[in-house]
């Protein structure tokens, strides 16, 4: 970018990404008000690229649009300080992603205990005790098989396959 204001198509087209989505972050602040050529046309300044390769970035990373707002609204004021934020959300978002890991392992070890259990049918499975799936009986109780114990972590509070997400 030599310093000249860029068009809306030669800033997507620099950043990689379409002119709908440029406009999708500019509508949702992510981006600064562009200028106006005589035109009538938005000019952008180079570093809007950079910005928009910001955002595409933390996405990447399992930021959210509006985790991303807060990181770009926290650099724009930072005011000199040396940090924008970043390491604190970056700090959380790892939480999350290792959350993510171990509920994922978690459903994984689960899985190849159903089909190691000859789990083909789930309502069958439901209502054998070697089923490892962590069934909830009507009064709020694991299923007979996790309240016995067999196969380790099934039925557990806060366990994946118990969620609603």
């Amino acid at each position: 970018m030599n310093g000249e204001w860029l068009r809306t198509g030669e800033v997507a087209e620099a950043a990689g990404v379409n002119t709908q989505t440029l406009r999708y972050y500019h509508r949702r602040g992510l981006l600064r008000e562009p200028r106006r050529s005589n035109g009538g046309h938005r000019l952008y300044p180079p570093e809007t690229v950079t910005v928009l390769r910001v955002i595409k970035v933390a996405q990447r990373l399992g930021f959210t649009l509006e985790e991303v707002a807060d990181l770009v609204e926290a650099t724009a004021h930072r005011h000199g300080r040396p940090d924008g934020g970043l390491r604190a959300r970056a700090t959380a978002k790892l939480a999350e992603v290792e959350q993510k890991i171990a509920d994922l392992g978690t459903i994984r070890e689960t899985l190849i205990q159903a089909m190691d259990a000859g789990c083909d049918d789930l309502v069958a499975c439901a209502e054998s005790s070697r089923c490892p799936l962590p069934f909830s009986d009507p009064d709020g109780g694991r299923h007979a098989a996790s309240r016995q114990g067999e196969g380790g972590r099934r039925g557990a509070e806060g366990d994946p396959l118990h969620s609603q997400s």
